[in-house]
């Protein structure tokens, strides 16, 4: 209920500003426009439970209120935060009076991922009855947060950041309201936009405060850093934004492209991610996807993970950028990574197989009499230090693993294999004849 003087009350701009329509709603057209998702869904006037997954201030409660004026439902909204079991069965009591009556229900539920997974299956029968439609909002993955069996029951639409443009228009609705224009140069103006990073409520804040300050010359980008504070980067280093952004570092140095590397770098580092778990991912790179072409990479990455334990951040986060920029411009290959998988698969298919007699010790006299050790050939006596003798279990063909890439070293190692493959053979025939 309405308080008699609420009306009255001064509302935050972003408040103010909040759309009225679903047209109004800026930066999400690939799901409410016509042709998108929920568009349709409008158009064919059902609606289904759904997750509404995105970043802060992309427009996801906007999106729910509007949804249930549209469809003409009661609107009920909480928070996961705030709420519990208690609140829940309450919108349920409430909402099953209503579709008795004739009228569903849009239950929206703010941070939905909040809820534990009990409360979350406490939400099924009520969803799948048509009691309430569930709108889930959320910024983190739905697949790691929410129940299957919750998510088998709603559609999950992904919102987008809000772009420059979408911004831009969010400021000359900020400025039509206050009816004048923020006091900024041009350089300031996108310096504010890039301050809030697609938070389409957060840029209004800056505005509102911004709004807020003795009338004079437009600032400069110096002068406005000094009125408001910069934001910290979006960056959860426990949820997804950590794997999203190790995987572009990940992909960027695969793809030699360095300066996307040490972008990715920087982001990581700025959003607080601990320089040591980039250094073991480093590291691992150096093996998965450098490998033998540049033996070089692994003890790069080592060094560079020794000098930061030895000299800490920020001095030492130079080092993981110089293994970066080493990982991004070096030869690729994963020749060894998929080596170890296919011999690792061998080992599993192939069970217990005792290696051959020949190269096995006897230090017991049973085991000389079991033929331990019998026949084998000390490479060093042998001509070119080459014994050629098989090493592969008994009753297992011999198998190929690695096949080094014709990139950086590994086109020497390559040499080298097929020296000593054909020496192997030349050793075969050898013995064929002393066969004969």
């Amino acid at each position: 209920m309405t308080g008699l003087f609420e009306a009255q009350a001064p509302r935050p701009l972003a408040d103010r500003l909040r759309p009225a329509v679903l047209g109004e709603v800026l930066g999400q057209d690939h799901l409410i426009g016509p042709d998108g998702p929920i568009g349709r869904m409008l158009a064919a006037r059902r609606l289904a439970s759904m997750i509404l997954w995105g970043p802060p201030g992309s427009g996801k409660t906007t999106i729910a209120r509007l949804l249930a004026e549209v469809t003409d439902l009661a609107f009920e909204q909480m928070s996961a935060v705030f709420s519990g079991v208690a609140d829940l069965r309450k919108v349920f009591a409430r909402g099953k009076e209503r579709r008795l009556a004739g009228r569903g229900t849009l239950l929206f539920i703010d941070e939905v991922h909040r809820f534990n997974r009990v409360q979350q299956d406490g939400f099924l029968p009520y969803v799948e009855d048509g009691t309430v439609i569930l709108v889930g909002a959320t910024t983190e993955n739905p697949s790691f947060e929410l129940n299957a069996a919750l998510l088998s029951r709603c559609q999950v639409f992904v919102l987008k950041r809000l772009d420059e443009v979408a911004m831009a228009e969010l400021l000359r609705r900020a400025e039509a309201d206050a009816g004048r224009p923020l006091p900024l140069d041009a350089e300031a103006r996108t310096a504010l936009v890039a301050m809030a990073d697609g938070d389409g409520r957060y840029v209004l804040n800056l505005a509102e405060e911004l709004f807020a300050q003795p009338v004079g010359e437009p600032l400069d980008t110096q002068a406005l850093v000094a009125v408001v504070q910069k934001r910290a980067p979006l960056y959860d280093k426990a949820q997804e934004g950590h794997y999203n952004l190790i995987s572009a570092l990940h992909k960027s140095l695969r793809g030699s492209d360095t300066d996307a590397a040490l972008y990715w770098l920087a982001r990581m580092l700025a959003g607080g991610e601990d320089p040591r778990y980039i250094a073991r991912r480093l590291v691992r790179f150096a093996s998965e996807d450098v490998g033998l072409a540049d033996p070089q990479a692994l003890i790069q990455t080592l060094a560079a993970w020794e000098a930061y334990e030895r000299l800490g951040s920020p001095e030492g986060e130079l080092a993981l950028a110089q293994a970066a920029i080493y990982l991004g411009s070096a030869p690729k290959s994963n020749a060894a990574y998929k080596a170890f998988s296919e011999s690792s698969r061998a080992a599993r298919e192939a069970g217990s197989l005792m290696p051959p007699k020949h190269i096995l010790n006897a230090p017991t006299r049973l085991m000389q009499d079991l033929g331990y050790g019998e026949g084998y050939e000390y490479d060093h006596d042998a001509p070119d230090a080459f014994s050629g003798q098989d090493y592969f279990p008994e009753g297992m063909a011999r198998q190929r693993f690695y096949r080094p890439a014709p990139r950086g070293f590994e086109r020497e190692i390559a040499k080298r294999l097929e020296y000593w493959e054909k020496l192997r053979s030349k050793r075969g025939q050898e013995r064929g004849g002393e066969g004969d």
